[in-house]
């Protein structure tokens, strides 16, 4: 039953965003990434480019078990930069330690694209997170108690 009421809230979801982008740009995929991320980019430490990076990377992340895995071309491509330019920028995101890249080698001579690993991003955002979830609590009371004292108070009258 549970199951139903949350492929319900999840399909009327979609609805919503089909509405909002419509149909045909929402049914040729999507991302999915925490506001947080959006709102706190330069508390973050990030960049236009760095944010276009982790938004690209997102893209390609679909399952947390496996991480994206673009090329540094592919990437240069959409963004319309130089492969050079987003090798810098995936390497100071490495520093900051907002991503980890991991090299994958086919032997002595070949390789395959790198994984990226955006558990350092997440880390970082948590507090930032937290401290959101504290302010819409806050306000949620705030609203809470305003409507509870503006809402009138039943008495009984005892009627002979």
């Amino acid at each position: 039953m549970a199951d139903t009421v949350a492929k319900t809230t999840d399909e009327q979801k979609v609805k919503i965003n089909e509405k909002k982008w419509s149909k045909p740009l929402w049914s040729a995929g999507w991302s999915g990434i925490p506001n947080i991320i959006i709102e706190r980019q330069e508390a973050l430490g990030l960049d236009p480019i760095d944010m276009n990076i982790i938004l690209h990377l997102t893209q390609y992340w679909w399952r947390a078990d496996n991480p994206p895995s673009p090329s540094v071309g592919t990437i240069a491509k959409a963004l319309k930069l130089g492969v050079r330019t987003i090798q810098k920028h995936i390497k100071r995101l490495e520093d900051a330690k907002l991503i980890e890249r991991v090299e994958r080698r086919d032997g002595p001579y070949g390789s395959q694209t790198n994984l990226y690993k955006l558990d350092g991003l997440i880390a970082a955002a948590t507090p930032y997170a937290q401290e959101k979830l504290l302010e819409i609590a806050a306000k949620k009371k705030m609203r809470e108690e305003r409507l509870a004292r503006k809402k009138p108070k039943l008495t009984l009258v005892k009627s002979d």
